[in-house]
């Protein structure tokens, strides 16, 4: 089989695809025949990082093609997504039963990792700004993977009015097509009238300006893996909080909530309230493509590799 790796940190220029074997699923484990994959921006970075090479995981959605000792909920042939941590970017890849779910009829390999993976990272920081019907909310990152499910989502909760915060304003059709009253772009003096919420997905020096666009008692949910800090008494005169979230969490704490904010999500989907975007498909030897999209912030919703 294919898959992608590198072996020093780097820019998209340090990805290479090499021809491996196809690993064997272990107790608990499925073998997937990938049809599709999700490049994220926590993976992106981590290729940046000074560290050991790691594996490229993240979001799939394929096949089942075989099955490790002890697996009864899949048979081979039926099709599933999920979060892999071990070699991603391949024809091939093993996923844990437990970070499995099955694709349903009427949906796509690509409708899956455009949906699952940034759809929850998205439903739960909403679920961590305890939204209330008629607020306004700030979305950063909004023409992103998770920022344009993000958006949709605020929009089904009852926001009355959305500021969507962009890199470009050539993305400001795209997200006013989803559903944003407002748009303003990261360098803008001001970001218009103070908002109840905000779900902050930049982090660093984005995390100023996005505090200082809340209303007195308003809330930023943080869920950036780009750090950042923020000043206690900017949050005192105005009596506001920022809460972090982490996806990770939730999956191994409590799989119960998990398991129900994905079924809403299928469910939204199917029913046609939220829509996926994918902004390109690349082959999986264009993967150093893929990983300058992101990094070049061009995408319109979700960049996906196809094997």
């Amino acid at each position: 089989m294919r898959r992608v790796r590198y072996e020093h940190s780097g820019g998209p220029e340090v990805l290479f695809l090499e021809e491996a074997p196809a690993p064997a699923p272990g107790p608990g484990q499925l073998l997937v025949r990938v049809a599709a994959i999700g490049v994220t921006l926590p993976v992106v970075r981590k290729v940046r990082e000074p560290r050991e090479p790691i594996a490229l995981g993240g979001e799939i959605a394929g096949e089942v093609a075989a099955l490790g000792e002890g697996v009864t909920a899949y048979a081979v042939g039926d099709r599933v997504t999920g979060l892999v941590f071990g070699h991603g970017y391949a024809d091939f890849a093993l996923l844990d039963v437990a970070m499995a779910s099955p694709v349903p009829d009427g949906a796509s390999a690509v409708d899956a990792v455009a949906l699952v993976r940034s759809g929850l990272v998205a439903y739960g920081a909403l679920e961590a700004a305890r939204p209330e019907p008629g607020e306004s909310a700030l979305i950063t990152a909004a023409a992103s993977g998770v920022g344009h499910l993000a958006l949709q989502l605020a929009r089904l909760r009852g926001a009355q009015r959305i500021v969507a915060a962009v890199s470009d304003d050539r993305k400001a059709d795209f997200v006013r097509g989803l559903g944003a009253d407002d748009v303003v772009t990261y360098g803008a003096d001001s970001w218009g009238e103070p908002v109840d919420y905000a779900l902050d997905a930049v982090g660093g020096e984005l995390l100023k300006p996005a505090v200082g666009a809340l209303a007195p008692h308003g809330r930023l949910v943080a869920y950036s893996s780009g750090g950042g800090t923020v000043e206690a008494y900017d949050l005192l005169v105005g009596a506001k909080s920022v809460i972090g979230f982490q996806m990770a969490l939730i999956a191994r704490g409590r799989p119960e909530t998990y398991e129900k904010w994905r079924g809403e999500l299928w469910d939204l989907f199917l029913t046609g309230h939220l829509k996926p975007c994918v902004s390109a498909e690349f082959a999986l030897s264009d993967a150093a493509d893929a990983h300058a999209a992101i990094e070049g912030r061009s995408n319109l919703g979700k960049v996906v590799l196809i094997p």
